[in-house]
């Protein structure tokens, strides 16, 4: 391999990534790991690495982009990478000629943005506060008379009235929301004092618990720089397996937030901080930031340019310090925790991998429930690395059955799978039902016709329903309670059994409301109402004439519709 900068790709049996690295020297990083002793996880990846390829770049920042690329295309499993994809919220004050202030959560917006806010509640209410106190427009479209807002004295309504300028409440906004509240503090003990003369105390009362909000939200920042900034500082601690990030969040000069992750590495612990660092401040940079010593200042450089800072002495220090106390707490005691129970579900779906035949990490479990035929629905829930992925989860109301649990199966599986080959998704690496041999032979069955080689097994209960054994093929693997495979599939049981009895209950008890109406072609929810509002009994609908029907906009085809299925 070459003595120069560049990325590589470390290759499993299958050809599949499994991680992705950066390297100043390519031949002497890769060279490292094929030598001397390495912690849990590193000695796991070198076990699983069959090949490898690199990619050699002009420089060691090129690296670095090309790295985050491929993590991204790539999405290795041994890379430590952001999976969730919620996102800070901000508050917009848009730039119209009627600007209006709103909650957003992207940042690639027109208008001027404040933020990112900790959490939506508190962006919801800052807003809120703020459109109550000033009377900037609320409604997303002008409309043709003065609405509520404006009779409430929130709004001048230039829907009817020609507004010269803002500005003079846009200026008092926009210092509330870079931290100068007193302004805000003044009117609102006014607004207070003037509504406890007019005995108007529950109105009194309101403002009194919104000023105590602002002062509870100010007396608890720890540090103010008064500079009005927007910086994070970053420090880590790390043990010869785990690393520990700590993120202060400091906004308009005071911090309000801060994040926190601990994860296992492969490489240098710098080097893993780094590569999660260059991901997380991948959509969002602040206007400085405060790194601990322990990083290197070059490096800092390359990935964040002249903001990114490594203070000296100072308050700035003392953020940085802050930072590292915390990472070090963190770190002590994640062991405790936390890393006992990742280790446990590690040894669990090692154990199902070797029952199956081949690696596990992502399973999907499918329930199906009924009530003597009636509200025939099943249910799949999905586990990954992560954990359960509830935003893969899916409900399906069976068409084809209503009291054969079997043909339940096959169905379910059939939409399943036959939209993931449509789709081209990802397959899941082990299916789990929840039955015996029957219920396993009617999902193999399906999986054949769609030419599918995925592994199923079943979760065979008791006769008090508790999970025994786990049914693979045509043998049986008896559980031992305690055990980490025990445990692991008897969440996932009682996981998609509560999210499939709740879908179940809910369609039942949507059911019972129902109408003929809902029955009749052409009958939408629209026609449905204005029905029920004229023709208050099914009698008065069944003598209903033709002419009293078209006067509710219905068509000729759908009153005989109506009659055909009323009469």
């Amino acid at each position: 391999m070459p003595i120069e900068p560049g990325c590589y790709l470390m290759r499993g049996a299958d050809q599949e990534v499994i991680y992705v690295g950066k390297a100043k020297q390519l031949r002497n990083r890769v060279r490292s790991y094929f030598t001397g002793a390495h912690n849990e996880k590193t000695t796991r990846l070198v076990s699983e690495i069959r090949d490898f390829s690199y990619v050699v770049t002009n420089s060691e920042q090129e690296s670095l982009i090309l790295e985050l690329n491929l993590i991204k295309q790539h999405t290795p499993k041994y890379n430590i990478r952001l999976v969730d994809d919620k996102t800070y919220p901000f508050i917009e004050l848009t730039e119209e000629t009627h600007p209006r202030l709103q909650v957003v959560r992207q940042k690639d917006v027109k208008g001027r943005i404040f933020g990112p806010y900790p959490n939506v509640y508190g962006a919801r209410e800052t807003a809120r506060l703020l459109n109550r106190l000033y009377p900037l427009r609320k409604c997303d479209i002008l409309p043709k008379k003065a609405c509520l807002y404006y009779h409430m004295g929130q709004c001048l309504a230039p829907c009817i009235h020609k507004v010269e300028s803002y500005e003079p409440h846009l200026t008092q906004i926009i210092r509330f929301l870079k931290g100068d509240t007193r302004d805000v503090l003044t009117k609102l003990q006014q607004e207070m004092d003037e509504a406890s003369r007019d005995m108007a105390f529950e109105k009194a009362a309101e403002f009194r618990d919104m000023i105590q909000h602002i002062e509870t939200t100010t007396e608890k920042q720890i540090i103010n720089l008064n500079d009005f900034k927007d910086r994070d500082a970053v420090s880590y601690a790390a043990s010869t397996d785990d690393v520990a990030i700590q993120i202060l969040m400091m906004r308009q000069g005071r911090i309000v937030d801060h994040h926190q992750v601990v994860f296992a590495y492969v490489d240098e612990p710098l080097e893993a901080v780094m590569s999660y660092l260059t991901q997380f401040y991948e959509d969002y940079q602040p206007d400085e930031w405060l790194f601990d010593d322990v990083f290197d200042a070059k490096g800092l450089s390359l990935a964040f340019g002249k903001q990114a800072l490594i203070p000296k002495k100072g308050d700035k220090k003392r953020l940085v310090e802050l930072a590292r106390k915390n990472a070090r707490h963190d770190l002590e005691h994640h062991s405790m925790l936390y890393r006992h129970q990742e280790e446990q579900q590690m040894k669990a779906l090692e154990t199902l991998s070797e029952w199956v035949g081949r690696p596990v990490s992502t399973i999907e479990v499918f329930d199906n429930a009924q009530l003597f035929g009636t509200a025939p629905i099943s249910a799949l829930i999905v586990y990954g690395k992560q954990g359960f992925d509830k935003k893969q989860y899916r409900k399906y109301h069976l068409k084809t059955t209503t009291n054969d649990d079997l043909q339940a199966m096959r169905e379910v599986t059939y939409r399943r799978y036959q939209r993931l080959l449509v789709e081209g998704q990802k397959q899941p690496d082990l299916i789990l039902v929840d039955g015996g041999l029957n219920q396993l032979a009617a999902a193999r069955e399906t999986l054949d016709a769609l030419g599918l080689d995925i592994p199923v097994a079943g979760l065979q209960k008791n006769q008090r329903h508790q999970l025994e054994a786990l049914v693979i093929g045509r043998e049986t693997k008896p559980l031992v309670k305690h055990s980490q495979v025990y445990k692991l599939l008897g969440r996932l049981s009682e996981e998609v059994h509560r999210f499939a009895i709740d879908f179940h209950r809910k369609t039942r008890s949507k059911q019972t409301v129902r109408s003929p109406l809902d029955d009749i072609p052409g009958i939408g929810e629209a026609r449905k109402k204005a029905i029920l509002n004229r023709f208050k009994s099914l009698d008065e609908l069944k003598n209903a004439t033709t002419e009293e029907l078209a006067e509710l906009g219905i068509p000729a085809n759908v009153i005989t519709n109506i009659k055909e299925v009323i009469s």
